[in-house]
């Protein structure tokens, strides 16, 4: 299940689009788009007053996929719904599907090879592959190192020779090819190609054959794609309007469905639903419609939502929009859930006294977090945050250093967390840019595509 980012929602309109020059800052360790964005894997405004964004995931507020760098990439679609009768599906055939020049060529460069070829000799530069060379590796290994562009080029591939009438096939092909390239963040070839797509499925004629691909045979993931596209051209309101579309889809297809295993199926999607609506409105900062949302998500007993998690995520908005009573009384109720994790129980007593200044006490939360599990990189992330309002910005440094030792592939990808020691490094080291020039390559031979190079803090220009 998807939740909505707690900070991070990729932000890329095709025409009005502004990058912003470093990671939102928001004191989560968790958040598609995918979001994603990532995902996300609530968000906030970036503030140039802000120095330092502590961890969060670019697609959910539930969980943190930190650890895991395949989790960037929006999970593939569901196979499509048992037809009752198969005798009465039409016959469809769409070779427009396949088309190439339904597709766009692929940028061969990218952000991180610029700053390679400023900052780093010729000699001392990591090898990159920019040609998206995808037939020596598989699906798995490709989305396990964040290889977008060879996932997108395999999507396009295996579609312009597939038959016309594997409609599901096809489908599928094209959301593993959209989300890889919003991935890259080529939000506007995104967009066309989406464009592109629907263009397509919105001529099929009869309309009962339409119909029946829209409900049958299209994957809900390319529906919330294409209301993402009023995301990336800055129509925010737009974008909640159509998520408000599929939400009530949602609603109305539960309702009508004639077994167990559907109406499950649509309830999720419907949980789902709000929980990115909710990160739209963090995002907004519209703190009280996020959590009137989402707290009602919590009492439904046969939600796949989890609700100790569920609740840190609200107690979290809460905290950001400054209601640290209404925090806590969330977190309390997480605190006396059996079936909560420690190691949530452990971040939410560090957010909740961060919030509250104790930072050593914060510290001392983390620490127990890491003393149960060393991988657990939001709390190394954040723990170096309390370091650093401690006034220990070496020792922060050396937390961070030890986790990037300990696991280079799965924190070279989190923006957050390379932003923070970015900055600490220009906070405490004399040789900063030396230090930040180590750290690119440590991020060219680890992080793969779509990362955006801002959280390094080296200007290209």
């Amino acid at each position: 299940m998807e939740a909505p980012t707690d900070a991070e929602i990729p932000t890329s309109p095709p025409r009005v689009y502004v990058e912003p020059p470093v990671p939102d800052p928001f004191l989560v360790d968790d958040p598609e788009d995918p979001m994603s964005e990532e995902e996300n894997e609530a968000s906030s405004a970036s503030g140039s007053s802000q120095v330092f964004t502590t961890m969060r995931s670019e697609e959910t507020l539930v969980k943190s996929p930190h650890s895991e760098p395949n989790k960037y990439l929006p999970p593939p679609p569901p196979q499509p719904e048992e037809v009752e009768d198969q005798e009465e599906a039409p016959t469809i055939s769409l070779p427009s599907l396949i088309l190439p020049t339904m597709f766009l060529p692929i940028p061969n460069t990218s952000p991180l090879t610029t700053l390679l070829n400023k900052y780093i000799p010729p000699g001392e530069r990591p090898v990159r592959d920019l040609t998206g060379e995808w037939q020596r590796s598989d699906f798995h290994t490709l989305v396990m190192t964040n290889s977008w562009r060879a996932l997108a080029r395999m999507a396009r591939d295996r579609m312009v020779n597939t038959d016309p009438e594997e409609i599901a096939l096809i489908l599928s092909l094209w959301y593993i090819r959209l989300a890889s390239l919003a991935r890259l963040r080529l939000f506007n070839q995104t967009s066309a190609e989406c464009t592109n797509l629907f263009s397509v499925l919105n001529a099929i004629e009869p309309p009962s054959t339409r119909k029946y691909v829209f409900e049958r045979i299209l994957p809900f993931e390319l529906e919330v794609m294409q209301a993402r596209l009023k995301y990336w051209t800055g129509d925010h309101m737009s974008y909640l309007d159509a998520l408000n579309v599929l939400l009530q889809k949602c609603r109305i297809s539960a309702k009508g469905a004639k077994d167990d295993v559907t109406v499950s199926m649509w309830k999720e999607r419907g949980a789902r639903m709000c929980l990115i609506i909710a990160s739209q409105l963090v995002e907004m900062k519209d703190f009280a419609a996020a959590t009137k949302l989402l707290e009602p998500l919590c009492l439904q007993e046969d939600s796949n939502t989890s609700s100790p998690a569920l609740r840190s995520s609200i107690a979290r908005i809460y905290l950001q929009a400054g209601y640290v009573q209404m925090a806590a009384k969330h977190f309390d109720i997480v605190e006396k859930d059996p079936t909560a994790e420690s190691a949530l129980k452990d971040m939410n007593k560090a957010l909740l006294a961060s919030a509250n200044g104790e930072w050593e006490a914060a510290s001392n939360a983390l620490k127990k977090a890491l003393s149960e599990d060393k991988e657990n990189f939001a709390a190394v992330n954040n723990l170096a945050v309390a370091l650093l309002s401690q006034g220990k910005l070496k020792e922060g440094i050396d937390v961070l250093e030890a986790a990037m030792k300990a696991s280079p592939s799965a924190v070279v990808v989190v923006e957050p967390f390379l932003f923070n020691l970015s900055t600490l490094y220009e906070l405490r080291s004399g040789n900063a840019l030396d230090k930040k020039r180590a750290l690119l390559l440590e991020v060219a031979k680890w992080s793969g595509d779509g990362l955006k190079t801002a959280c390094l803090k080296m200007p290209t220009s």
